[in-house]
């Protein structure tokens, strides 16, 4: 792989190993792009505290280690400053102001919930609800409507076990939507590693008839994943099986 863009660290409290330790292994394994793009805190008006995420406190630390190791290691790899985020617009303007000084290179979108993490369902847990499945794509289309993001992180996320029918339906629409926007839809490396839902065989079906563009995101949760040479394998031969077009490095 040339670039991965989704990389998170131990700070999101479900992941392990220090920031160097990612640098290298990405070094190791010829990646020449590494963005980092650990889950974007909240700051929640009830004074939850997430136990999935880096909390506010910590945000500025993630930007000074990386920018630091940036220095370091500019000889040998270009990294990134990111962030994984959710889009919920009722906690929108706090995050703002949180992020406004920080010097950001990206954000991408992973729809991980509809509504503060406390207050909302895991968009992963299997439902067969058509209302839920229409909020996550429209949802998803006013994320991408505001510019922010650079592309979906594991769009298929979202686990509808209804009608394929009433999936296609919805899917198909956002997937019509991105194309248009020229956004890319990601092929989730450890979701195909570890057979997850996602990367989904209907979903993917889709993305071929709407003819989107794709990135694959490693989705890494520890150094090591970095050189998952079987995983990158997995995706690619499921880019070859629905002959996806993948993109370039959109931040080369």
């Amino acid at each position: 792989m040339y670039a991965n863009y989704h990389t998170h660290t131990a700070r999101c409290q479900h992941a392990s190993g220090q920031d160097r330790e990612y640098i290298e292994a990405a070094i190791e394994a010829g990646i020449q792009i590494l963005g980092f793009s650990d889950h974007c805190p909240w700051i929640f008006p009830d004074g939850y505290i997430s136990s999935i995420r880096m909390a506010p406190t910590e945000v500025e630390n993630y930007v000074f280690s990386l920018e630091t190791l940036r220095k370091e290691y500019e000889k040998d790899i270009q990294l990134l400053i990111g962030l994984e985020a959710e889009y919920l617009p009722s906690l929108m303007e706090a995050q703002e102001q949180l992020l406004e000084d920080l010097p950001l290179d990206y954000m991408i979108l992973g729809q991980h919930f509809l509504d503060a993490e406390n207050k909302s369902t895991f968009t992963g847990t299997p439902g067969n609800d058509e209302s839920t499945l229409k909020t996550y794509v429209d949802m998803v289309i006013e994320a991408i409507e505001t510019g922010k993001y650079l592309y979906v992180a594991h769009p298929d996320l979202i686990h509808y076990t209804g009608s394929d029918a009433i999936y296609e339906k919805h899917m198909l629409r956002l997937c019509q939507y991105l194309k248009s926007k020229n956004v890319p839809l990601e092929i989730n490396m450890l979701g195909a590693f570890q057979g997850r839902h996602y990367p989904s065989d209907k979903f993917l079906r889709i993305v071929q008839k709407a003819g989107n563009t794709c990135i694959i995101g490693i989705d890494a949760h520890a150094p090591e994943q970095l050189l998952n040479k079987e995983g990158e394998i997995i995706c690619k031969k499921i880019t070859d099986q629905y002959q996806l077009t993948l993109c370039e490095p959109p931040l080369a």
